[in-house]
């Protein structure tokens, strides 16, 4: 995958199920495909590498040949063969400025094309023996297959050895240029593909459930929260201890233990005659990380995170809660979100409901907090959202998320609201798409919907910093994008971060962001299992941010 120079548009290249290869375009903010670029090999016999230039061109290594298009145009430019040489899927790569492409020989060399600006270069480095010229006055324009291609020295091909130096086989000297050999141009999208590229820990457990329903780290960063399926909660602490000294949830320095108190209390919820497998569980943690509210399909229970007991219970089913939060100032409110599409505000001190809230049209799905605005937003299974004033709670606007064109939006839906640090902006996730609103107009900035090949998403998340977003989805892939643009700058494969299982489908069904280390995060699985998951020290975070990566939130239209 790679952005153009800009960081406007969007292309992948890649296989389909009957081994087809193909390069695309697509529409970002409708997740399909714009365009499909023709002329590449049916059946490749290896994985095409492509790339772009100048916001115009795209190259791809295809049939032992370079295969150019203008971006606009679905149709092949022109067809490079460069004196042949070349393996049938060679790596191709343009420089900073466009004007040279390195693309790669069967005999493990490196061969230079260049435009006439980019062979004036070479000139003036001394590099002649390395270009073939490219005709058409600075451009890739020619649309004769090979007219106009020579070499400058027909000696012998080179290879790269270290930055700014290349050697040829005839002589073995290094001759030293004054650009870098780096030829990597446009901004690409990072590939987490191997357990090396990223740290992974997956927390102890002696009991196994079916599946993890809810995840969240505390806040003070130091322990991570699980609710299983079965009711059952879990918590995994940090200790302060060489190298982890502040004792914070680490992936690498060191191991956290399955804590539980003396008594031997375990926290598990009460459930209804139901299946509690088929319940909607929710949980909230307090501020101070002194109490946790929880349900799974029964009543609402309140636990004391110290010693594990159920201090109290409260809000017995019909109808169930499904959605829980606590007020961000005051430890004894939270907003409780029912499976009857109602809302209550509830003071757990006085045991006194505050506030009913009615608006949506089916259960809630998520709740979030702004002090900033004063405000509290719904999210429910009927794709809306709502706003409510917490002065007097009453209801200030509402709105239906925006379906992708030529699709209708799911019966129900999962959809989940947070606030960035800023508590304006708002994250809402569902399985079709992730989109940021402006929380007092209810404008929606920015949005993009999963493509039409890809899995549904599973769960999303700001980071602790709210400068990225972390995205899961059924096939084990995580998403991380830039939060201020909503552009994918990383894409994390389950072979890096989960063990290889063949004869079994494991994702993660909820992800949830450390606090205050902003690369980390957690996952919860299919199998009932936890990870940690952080970039390693020689990635250092998760990708790079795209061209634009700015806070330049517009409407949108």
């Amino acid at each position: 995958m790679a952005y153009s120079s800009d960081g406007t548009r969007l292309f992948s290249c890649g296989t389909n199920k009957e081994g087809e290869s193909f390069l695309v375009e697509w529409d970002e903010s409708e997740g399909s495909i714009q365009r499909t670029y023709d002329s590449l090999g049916q059946r490749a016999a290896g994985i095409v590498q492509f790339d772009t230039t100048k916001n115009r061109f795209l190259a791809a290594g295809d049939e032992s040949t370079i295969k150019i298009w203008d971006m606009n145009n679905t149709n092949i430019l022109t067809n490079i063969h460069a004196d042949g040489g070349l393996p049938a899927s060679p790596c191709v790569r343009f420089n900073r400025e466009g004007i040279l492409l390195a693309v790669s020989t069967s005999d493990n060399g490196v061969k230079i094309l260049a435009t006439d600006d980019g062979f004036r270069l070479l000139r003036t480095a001394e590099n002649r023996s390395l270009a073939f010229k490219v005709p058409g006055g600075g451009g890739f324009g020619s649309s004769s297959a090979n007219a106009g291609i020579t070499m400058a020295d027909q000696s012998t091909s080179f290879s790269a050895t270290k930055k700014n130096e290349v050697r040829t086989l005839a002589d073995g000297k290094p001759r030293t240029s004054n650009f870098s050999t780096e030829v990597s141009t446009s901004w690409k999208v990072t590939e987490i593909t191997e357990p090396s590229q990223c740290y992974s820990l997956r927390l102890p457990d002696n009991v196994t459930v079916k599946k993890v329903s809810r995840l969240i780290y505390t806040n003070s960063g130091s322990g991570v929260l699980a609710l299983a399926s079965n009711a059952e909660h879990k918590l995994w602490k940090w200790q302060n201890s060489d190298p982890n000294l502040d004792g914070k949830a680490t992936a690498n320095a060191a191991h956290p233990v399955l804590w539980k108190p003396k008594s031997g209390i375990m926290m598990i919820n009460e459930t209804s005659d139901k299946n509690p497998e088929q319940a909607i569980p929710c949980l909230a943690l307090s501020n101070n990380d002194a109490y946790l509210v929880s349900a799974s399909g029964g009543e609402i229970s309140l636990f004391n995170m110290a010693s594990f007991k159920c201090m109290a219970t409260c809000m017995p089913p019909p109808p169930a809660a499904t959605f829980l939060a606590f007020h961000p100032s005051e430890n004894n409110i939270i907003g409780i979100g029912f499976e009857d599409s109602s809302i209550q505000i509830y003071n757990l001190r006085t045991s006194e409901v505050g506030a009913i809230l009615k608006g949506h049209r089916n259960r809630i799905t998520g709740l979030a907090f702004s002090l900033a605005l004063n405000i509290l937003v719904s999210s429910g299974a009927d794709s809306q959202l709502c706003v409510w004033g917490m002065a007097g709670w009453e209801k200030r606007s509402s709105t239906y998320l925006k379906a992708s064109k030529g699709r209708s939006m799911p019966a129900v839906s999962d959809t989940r609201v947070q606030f960035h640090q800023n508590e304006i902006h708002l994250l809402v996730v569902n399985e079709t798409q992730i989109a940021i609103y402006d929380a007092q107009k209810l404008d929606c900035l920015k949005l993009w919907f999963r493509w039409e090949a890809t899995s549904p998403i599973t769960s999303g998340t700001y980071s602790g910093d709210s400068q990225s977003i972390f995205v899961s989805s059924e096939d084990g892939t995580v998403y991380v994008f830039t939060a201020s643009n909503l552009r994918l700058r990383c894409r994390i494969n389950p072979t890096a971060y989960l063990p290889s299982d063949p004869s079994s489908r494991v994702y993660p069904l909820v992800i949830a962001a450390h606090p205050s280390e902003s690369n980390q995060f957690g996952v919860g699985l299919s199998n009932g299992h936890v990870y940690a998951v952080e970039p390693s020290e020689s990635e250092g975070t998760w990708g790079t941010s795209p061209p634009g990566s700015t806070d330049n939130f517009k409407s949108f239209a």
